[in-house]
């Protein structure tokens, strides 16, 4: 008989036949995490933002990461969701595209990580990984453009797969990952914004 935890692959493969009804609300999806809930929650919540999704679920997903990134900041040991985000609902359909999507990506990254540097997993310095997921999940919420959620939901995905897997050396490239993100998505936020301003002078000039 097999007596090892089960790896995070396997967990979310699992997840969605763990739900009989065709919709699954996010406070069900929560409560299904159970004592995973922040490092499996960070990385679930998160990868909706790497693939093509419904319009909305996105935003969903980003109030999600604040709310879990803002109580593992604040060292809380279970999570508190609002009524009217906890009701939201999510295709078990969709779930199931996120699995499979996703499951041989979490698979690659599981051979080779192992729990090592704790320095970056001790629950103080978890604390630091959730004000991280705050902030990008903050940053999924705003309309940036061009490549838009990919590059804070996959550096949320390193950071939630390095608590949950206990990898120290996988948390602190998520800090790197989160630090491209923000590069990323700043650079390209000031070019539509100079592209917005070029726009106005250009027509103002032109027709003025």
């Amino acid at each position: 008989m097999d007596h090892r935890a089960p790896r995070t692959s396997e967990l979310i493969a699992a997840l969605p036949d763990s739900f009989i009804e065709d919709q699954v609300t996010l406070g069900d999806l929560v409560k299904a995490l159970r004592n995973r809930v922040f490092g499996l929650g960070i990385l679930l919540f998160a990868l909706p933002n790497i693939f093509p999704m419904p319009p909305g679920v996105p935003a969903a997903m980003g109030a999600v990461l604040m709310l879990l990134g803002g109580q593992l900041a604040m060292g809380n040991a279970t999570i508190w969701m609002p009524q009217r985000l906890a009701q939201r609902k999510i295709q078990r359909d969709t779930l199931r595209k996120i699995a499979e999507r996703s499951v041989p990506w979490i698979q690659k990254f599981e051979k080779l990580s192992r729990p090592r540097l704790d320095m970056f997993t001790t629950p103080g310095a978890a604390r630091f990984v959730g004000g991280m997921v705050f902030i990008l999940g903050l940053v999924l919420l705003l309309p940036f453009p061009f490549l838009g959620n990919i590059p804070p939901g996959a550096a949320a995905c390193v950071l939630g797969l390095g608590l949950v897997e206990r990898d120290g050396l996988v948390v602190a490239a998520g800090y790197v990952s989160s630090a491209i993100a923000f590069g990323i998505t700043g650079f390209f936020t000031w070019v539509a914004w100079e592209v917005v301003v070029s726009a106005f002078d250009w027509i103002s000039k032109t027709l003025f």
